[in-house]
């Protein structure tokens, strides 16, 4: 049997489309489930549906032998766990933003303030620049903290950007691209070796026929 930590929220529906297409069954799953845990009729495959911040722990520590999680997670939480395919949907990235009137404004002299939920990127991020700055971590509405004067800039997950342009925010720079990944836990992968490596190319051609080639590197 192999479990697979799925993540709640926006990527799950395409998770769910793209594990039926790789043959998958995922009997009683969908986005609005409210169940934890679910295994397939074969009782081959049980999945487990977390927090998309818990997705990496339960990887690592072997409560699940795969995962499927964001990228923008994974940077931001640097876990012990392999990282064979980028499944090419889930397309965001992490960006800089700030008011409209003040992204070009020159604070390099002074301690910039940010609020983000990725303190560990943001910091990376400003450190590589040589910029002093003030972290502020935020776990939602990150968008509010320059409108009230928490902060001068935010660190945030941007898709379309009509909710920075909702609060006549601008993207000032974009840290990093992410999408979706599967993940695999190092243990899983030497002892449940042709299962898991199965798993992985029967998703990597799950990807072709929904996106076209993902971008993929060999499991090391």
């Amino acid at each position: 049997m192999v479990t697979i930590a799925l993540s709640k929220g926006k990527l799950l529906e395409e998770t769910l489309a793209l594990l039926r297409q790789a043959g998958y069954e995922t009997p009683g799953l969908s986005k609005d489930s409210r169940r934890l845990v679910l295994t397939s009729t074969d009782q081959q495959t049980t999945f487990l549906i977390v927090r998309p911040t818990d997705v990496p722990t339960y990887v690592e520590y072997g409560a699940a032998d795969v995962g499927i999680v964001g990228k923008d997670v994974l940077l931001e939480q640097d876990r012990d766990v392999y990282e064979p395919l980028d499944l090419a949907f889930g397309d965001c990235r992490i960006s800089v933003a700030a008011f409209e009137d003040q992204e070009s404004r020159d604070r390099l002299s002074q301690k910039l303030r940010v609020a983000t939920k990725y303190p560990n990127i943001t910091e990376r991020y400003y450190n590589q620049r040589g910029v002093p700055v003030e972290i502020i971590k935020l776990y939602g509405s990150i968008e509010l903290a320059p409108i009230v004067g928490l902060a001068d800039r935010i660190v945030d997950l941007v898709s379309s950007g009509k909710t920075l342009k909702a609060h006549h925010l601008v993207e000032v720079e974009v840290i990093a691209h992410s999408t979706a990944r599967l993940i695999v836990n190092r243990a899983s992968l030497k002892l449940n070796h042709h299962v898991i490596t199965q798993l992985i190319a029967r998703l990597d051609a799950g990807c072709r026929q929904m996106n076209g080639r993902p971008r993929s590197r060999k499991a090391s």
